[in-house]
């Protein structure tokens, strides 16, 4: 048996102010703001503390695929 459950005006009202909060939330954030930063989402261009690794893979990779071409 099923239970009919009809929405309350409370309900309404706070989709409505979620809803509107929500509305004025992403019209103040734009992700277009050029000022501050190139990046659209803020982030900086930085390089990873790692990259030194992933040269040596890198070169590592090419001297392998060189070798196994000579050889």
């Amino acid at each position: 048996m099923g239970i009919m459950v009809s929405q309350d005006d409370k309900n309404t009202e706070l989709n409505q102010r979620i809803s509107a909060d929500l509305r004025s939330r992403v019209q103040s954030s734009s992700p277009y703001n050029y000022d501050e930063d190139d990046s659209l989402d803020g982030s900086s261009k930085k390089t990873g503390r790692f990259a030194w690794v992933w040269i040596i893979l890198i070169v590592l990779a090419i001297l392998s695929l060189i070798a196994i071409v000579v050889v």
